[in-house]
């Protein structure tokens, strides 16, 4: 045997390693950086260009045509008519360039820029960053409506929660904050009429494990399933357990095939105390209880959550991807509802 051989995990070449990969990336960064300048700058020169000559719409896009045609022959891929509309769009959705955040690529502002809705737009950039969204996650997150969803969770969407979502995108301060309704389970692929126990669905949960943490959102751990209690010799098990580290806390998760019942938040009322005393660090905050349900009926809910002292949600969860028009109708709804209110006031 070769007694200078060096292992994988030697410290020289441990270090040369990190060495290497800290150059890749900053070397990725400052090509990321420096495309996204070109293409917003050619953005301006076509904004710029159509502003001085007035140009008709029509005479526009075959303008458009034949400025891919010379780039392409000149510069090669990159350059097809709709990568170049996305570069005007570019330009004219962030005219400070700064404001563009250089830690996304081109691909998830070619995704951003196919809302129209300014403050859903930031929305999703400000999540697509602060969580280090893949362009297929921020996709996803668009079609799954997590927008609408996270505006109509509390029930009382008006012009501030929009505000915030588009400045701030999620705020994780109470546990509140860490609730969606509904949850989208669509990448299980469980036909939304097929009969399944709620053992199936913790085992198709548990296969998609980065999916779900995905649609749990920021500061998820998953700590395991069916987690054992024993309380007066009788063992009972929790489906979910998960440690969100931004609220510092246990999250148990029960998981309901049916409608939400008193007896559900009875149940995890009782493990969430059982949490409390026993499985608690000193530095951890109170555990929090979601129930994953069917359906909630606003007045079953209320009086099978009032009056706990645990924090216990009950939330929807569907197997599609929800109606992208209905779910935006409902918050226009619910914003012209309280716009009416406040108009109503003064």
């Amino acid at each position: 045997m070769d007694n200078h051989q060096l292992s994988p995990d030697n410290p020289m070449i441990l270090e040369i390693r990190k060495l290497l990969e800290n150059a890749r990336n900053n070397i990725a960064q400052q090509v990321n950086t420096e495309l996204l300048t070109t293409y917003w700058n050619i953005g301006r020169i076509i904004v710029e260009y159509e502003q001085q000559s007035q140009l008709r719409a029509e005479y526009g896009r075959q303008t458009l045509k034949e400025l891919s045609k010379e780039l392409t022959r000149e510069f090669g891929k990159g350059f097809s008519v709709s990568n170049i509309q996305f570069m005007r769009r570019f330009y004219q959705s962030y005219p400070i360039q700064q404001t563009a955040s250089v830690k996304l690529s081109w691909s998830h502002y070619c995704e951003l820029l196919t809302i129209s809705d300014e403050s859903k737009r930031s929305f999703y950039e400000k999540e697509a960053v602060n969580s280090g969204w893949s362009v297929r996650e921020l996709k996803r997150q668009i079609e799954s409506s997590l927008y609408e969803r996270l505006l109509l969770s509390s029930g009382d969407a008006n012009k501030e929660k929009v505000l915030s979502l588009a400045q701030k995108g999620i705020e994780i301060a109470q546990p509140a904050d860490i609730i969606r309704d509904p949850y989208v389970f669509e990448f299980l692929g469980i036909p939304e009429n097929k009969p399944y126990l709620e053992s199936d669905l913790e085992r198709a949960l548990v296969m998609q494990i980065e999916k779900f943490l995905l649609e749990l959102g920021r500061g998820f751990m998953f700590v395991g399933t069916q987690q054992r209690i024993t309380l007066n010799n009788t063992h009972y098990y929790v489906d979910m357990v998960f440690y969100n580290k931004i609220l510092r806390a246990y999250v148990l998760i029960e998981l309901k095939t049916k409608k939400l019942t008193p007896e559900a938040a009875g149940q995890l009322n009782m493990y969430l105390n059982y949490y409390a005393a026993e499985v608690n660090d000193h530095d951890d905050n109170p555990p929090i209880g979601i129930i994953l349900c069917t359906d909630k009926e606003g007045v079953a809910a209320e009086y099978a959550l009032g009056g706990l002292s645990n924090n216990i949600f009950a939330s929807r969860y569907v197997l599609y991807m929800p109606d992208k028009e209905q779910l935006v109708a409902q918050v226009e709804a619910v914003l012209k509802k309280w716009h009416d209110k406040n108009d109503g006031n003064q």
